[in-house]
């Protein structure tokens, strides 16, 4: 059985599993009980299952384990309940929960995105949560949510 060492949340791990085309979804959950990333369409098309690989945002239910190299960072090692993200503080303050299903992806590919472009314009944040679902329709909510942290992290 092909063993990986990984680096999930800081923490270095082995993932060992039989099939290297195992979606790292699958080893999020299953194995490790990470429950930020969550199984939506399990094509890569709906945004749930985002995590950061090396900072860049990518989609954990298409991307085979076999293939990591870097550091994977969930919803859970980007804050804590003590230190919360801006991202995760602003999405509070502005209510941009409704069934809370997209959130993991939206604040995963949010908080790439204002590491890339930290000052966005509402166009620019739409554009990029695009790819992103929501099927309650806190679109609103979570475009400001997003603008918040960006505010709040220049003023930082």
């Amino acid at each position: 059985m092909p063993a990986y060492q990984l680096n999930v949340n800081g923490k270095d791990v082995i993932a060992d599993v039989d099939d290297p085309m195992m979606p790292l979804l699958y080893f999020l959950r299953n194995e490790l009980g990470l429950h930020g990333p969550r199984f939506g369409c399990g094509l890569g098309q709906c945004g749930a299952c985002t995590v950061h690989l090396n900072g860049a945002a990518i989609r954990s239910c298409v991307y085979p384990i076999g293939n990591l190299q870097g550091k994977i960072v969930t919803l859970e090692g980007l804050g804590t309940p003590e230190n919360l993200h801006p991202l995760q503080r602003a999405f509070i303050d502005e209510q941009a929960v409704q069934c809370g299903y997209c959130i993991n992806g939206m604040i995963m590919q949010a908080a790439a995105f204002l590491k890339r472009i930290p000052k966005p314009t509402e166009d620019q944040v739409r554009e990029e949560l695009r790819p992103n679902l929501c099927r309650c329709g806190t679109h609103i909510r979570i475009v400001r949510a997003v603008m918040r942290a960006a505010q709040a992290e220049s003023r930082a």
